[in-house]
Order: structure tokens, then sequence, then C-alpha cells
């Protein structure tokens, strides 16, 4: 029997496995990617794109054809059975802190249909009707079998990505537990066009006594998406149709409904799988944790986790890391799995709870204390920064080292806005190489660029500015940037031997040392 190869296996064609997917091809990696599904999802529950998945679509230089299939929420309007409570800005509410500092929606149809042709684009296509029957991890490799057809076909890789969500094969293939539980809550979730009070460009929430619901524009069809908890007297019915509940729906959500594109309800799952990894296995995204779509954290988690293990597969597949790089991955992305269940599950059942207390509480006191706190410049930076997913941080994972300023090993760098490189634009700009790096907001002392030379890594140098400061970097401080963009080693002095250790600590070579350093203007650079 032929054994085909490749590097990189995918399970799971969704935006987890699809994000996989196009790192690992612009990193280089040669991958194959399947899906049991014969096409792309038609509809999609996923609308929320959070900042920091867009400031990865932008570093493999995606980000513009996302922005101009979506739609920028200007403004969230919350709704009490009395009338508007609070209207909230959210067209920049996360200023300073990323360049996308305002609340988008992208149906997650369209936004996977981007990453496909994208990934069509670098000559990848997706293997549709294809099932993984079983699969081995032979210690050197893993023999996966696939069926498709009703032909199988046997395929080695160096690694398998199971991207294939709840019901995880992979999952199940490995025997990994998957403990929590199911809310007694049942969801709707619809598409429909109709009339009433539609903020426009914005995002309407009803807060009643009993529960919620959410109103946002959907900018491809020009239908909106109706998002609410179903009613208790028809929760227990076996099949809901949107017409048993249509007038409770129109009563909370103020849309007099004229047309069903789609109708669907669900149970949701808070669960997060025992390990993310066995050898040469990783489980990523759905297939590894389910929480409540509470704060629309779910697919852009799944695509953070797609992030964080491509830059480190593509090390460690082309030699330039030691095999020890990839278990960094379980501990950074399941510790933040479990940060994000607890904090949707608390949000979750405060916003389900049927106590006529928690109730009236909702409904009287809840909107004032968000009108209040959201208008202060500390309490909308805090919300945008959990909501947007750029306050991850991987402090106590095992690569993270050091601290400068108010940065420490594990954070995301923090975004220097404004014309900090000669060119207008901003200090995650350099990121786009997909490489390790190193800044500094100040001056470059020679000794230091000169002993850095030789291991090829590019060093950034900033202008120091007021901007620099309130993003908590320290003035001439040394910061080493993962390829993902969250610093790796922050040193309060250039001091060379520090940086020469944790490299060779994790035998890191960087793309670059291969080719030309990638140059953007107004930086200086160490030559490889």
């Amino acid at each position: 029997m032929t054994m085909s190869k490749t590097k990189v296996l995918i399970a799971g064609a969704g935006p987890t496995g699809l994000t996989l997917a196009l790192w690992l091809t612009r990193l280089g990696v040669p991958v194959r990617i399947f899906d049991k599904a014969t096409g792309p999802g038609e509809t999609s529950r996923a609308l929320a794109v959070q900042a920091r998945t867009l400031e990865f679509h932008r570093q493999i230089g995606i980000v513009e054809d996302i922005l101009a299939e979506g739609i920028r929420l200007e403004r969230l309007t919350i709704h009490t059975p009395a009338g508007v409570a609070a209207r909230l800005p959210l067209s920049d509410f996360g200023r300073g802190i990323s360049r996308y500092s305002f609340a988008f929606a992208l149906p997650q149809d369209i936004h996977e249909r981007v990453l496909i042709t994208h990934l069509e684009r670098a000559g990848v296509e997706v293997e549709r009707g294809t099932e993984l029957v079983a699969f081995q991890d032979k210690g050197d490799a893993v023999i996966a079998t696939l069926s498709r057809n009703g032909k199988t076909e046997t395929v080695s890789a160096a690694y398998l990505a199971g991207c294939d969500g709840a019901r995880s094969a992979v999952r199940h293939g490995l025997n990994i537990g998957f403990p929590g539980g199911t809310y007694e809550q049942s969801f709707y979730v619809a598409d429909v066009r109709g009339s009433g009070e539609i903020t426009p460009n914005g995002m309407d929430t009803t807060i009643s006594s009993y529960g919620f619901a959410i109103v946002m524009p959907v900018r491809q069809s020009g239908s909106v998406r109706l998002i609410g908890i179903v009613p208790k007297a028809h929760e227990a019915d076996e099949t809901i149709t949107f017409e048993a509940i249509r007038a409770d729906v129109e009563r909370d959500t103020g849309v007099k409904v004229e047309e069903v594109n789609w109708f669907s309800t669900y149970r949701v799952h808070h669960r997060v799988a025992e390990r993310f990894r066995a050898g040469r296995v990783f489980l990523v995204g759905d297939a590894g944790h389910i929480h409540s779509p509470a704060g629309g954290q779910g697919m852009n988690t799944g695509m953070g986790d797609a992030v964080n293990l491509a830059w480190k597969l593509a090390a460690v597949v082309q030699g330039r890391a030691d095999p020890r790089l990839l278990d960094s991955y379980e501990p950074e992305r399941i510790a933040f799995a479990h940060k994000l269940i607890e904090s949707t599950d608390k949000v979750f059942r405060f916003i389900t709870n049927r106590s006529r207390l928690v109730g009236l509480f909702r409904r009287y006191v809840m909107p004032k204390v968000l009108n209040i706190g959201l208008h202060t410049s500390f309490g909308s930076r805090a919300f945008f920064g959990v909501i947007s997913q750029t306050a991850i941080e991987y402090r106590a994972g095992p690569i993270s080292s050091g601290m400068a300023g108010k940065v420490s090993g594990g954070d995301r760098l923090p975004y220097v806005a404004g014309n900090v490189m000669g060119a207008g634009s901003d200090n995650l700009e350099p990121l786009r190489s997909l490489d390790w790096q190193v800044h500094v907001y100040g001056e470059v002392n020679c000794d230091f660029r000169a002993m850095l030379a030789p291991t090829g890594i590019a060093v950034h140098a900033f202008a120091w500015t007021e901007a620099a400061g309130k993003a908590g970097l320290q003035r001439d401080a040394a910061y080493l940037v993962r390829p993902d963009g969250h610093v790796a080693l922050a040193s309060p002095v250039q001091e060379a031997a520090a940086f020469q250790r944790y490299l060779a600590g994790l035998a890191i070579r960087p793309r670059t040392a291969e080719r030309a350093p990638y140059r953007v203007p107004g930086t200086m650079h160490s030559l490889a």
C-alpha cells in the first residue's frame, strides 16, 4: 500500500483549522487539511471578530480583505422594558490598545470563505468529504487513515492537529477526557429581515428581568442576527420552531420579523479537555474547549490556539528550534481556556439567572453600572482588553521570562501608535515577518547590537515617545518578541548574554538567518 507524506495533517476546516493551515503555509510548512463536511458552512453562529484576531490577520496580510467583508459596530444600545438605559460608543473604545480599537462583526461562513480563498491562492485545497478513520503516533511520525468516497488512504505526518470541533474524532482517538457540563437554558439564533428599533451599524441588547436578547446587523445580506434565550415555556420542547417563540422574540428584541432566513436552537456546553497534547498530536479550538457564547470568544480563542501552535510547529519542523518549544503550547493555551470558562461562565450564569432578585438587579441596576463604568477611560480600556483578547498573557508559561517597565515576558507586545517608524506606521508592523525580533524603544547600545548580530535576529529600534511610556514599555529596555507578537524575554538592560542564553536554551534560529532580513522603512536592523 502506498503511503503519502506531509508535515502537518489538519483535521477540520473551520476557522481554527483554516487559520492553522494558512499560518503554516505562510511559514513554508507543507500541510494537508481535510473536513468530513462536503462544503464550507452555510450558516454561522460566530459573528464577533476580536481585535487580537484582526492583529493576527494583519501579520499574514489578510486583514484588509476581512475588514472589507464585515461591519464596524459603532455603538452598543442597552434596552430595558422601560426604554433605552444606556448608549455606549464601540467605534474606538480600544483607543491606544490596538490598531483595531473597534467592535467588528463578520459572519463565520464569510470569514471562512476569505481564509479559504487565501489558502487556495497559496496552493492548498481543503479535502472535503474526508473522514479520519484511525491514527497512531509511532513516535517519529503519526500514521493516519483517511476515508473518502468509500476509499481509504494512509498518510504519514510529522504532526496531527485536531481542529475538528466539540465532537472531535482526534480527541476521542486519544481518549482524552472532556469534563464540564451543559447549561440548562437553550439559545436561539436567527437571521431575519425585519423592522423596528434597529441601530444601524450598532448592537442592541435587551436586558429584562428574566434574560437577555441581542440584535446585530449582518452587512452582506442586510439582515439582522437575533440571539437570545429560549423562553422557559418552550425549554422542554423536543423541537422549537420560530413561530412558537415569535411573540417572545419580537417583544424582547423590538424587531418585527418579516422574513426568517434561518433559525436554530442549541444547548450550550462548557468544557475543557484534560490535555491539549499527546506526543505528536494536538487539540486546537473547540476540540479542546467549548464555552458559552457570552462575549463572542469561542471562534477567536480557537484561532488564537492555531496561531500559538503554528509558529512553534513551523520552527520545530524546519529545525529552527528544539522540539521542547512545543511543550509550551498546552500550558499557555489550556490556562487561558480555563480562565475563559470561568469568566464567561460567571457572566452567562448571571445574565441567565431566573431568580427574581437577580432579575431586578439586571433590569434596574446593571444598565446604570455599565453606563458609568464604560464611559470612564479605565473602565472601557479594561473591558476592551478582556473582550478583544489583547489582554491574553502567558506570564506563567514555560518560555516567558523577565520584566521591563510594566511589560512581562508572556505579555502581548503593547501597541504603540503614531509615526514610530518614520513611515506613519506602528510598532506591530515588523511582526509581518512572522519571525523572532528584538525591540528597543530608545537608543540601541552598539555592543548589544554587535553581539546579537551573529544570531541573525532583527533588532528594531524605535524612537522613545510618550506613547511608548504610556503603553508600559521602558526606555532603552530590550524586548525579545516571538513570531506571534508576545514578548518572550523582557530585559530592563540591553544585556546580550541574557538574550543569547534564552535563544540557545531553545535552540532558536530566526527564519531570516536563511535570507535577507525583513525591512521596514525607518527602522534599523542588525545584519543577518
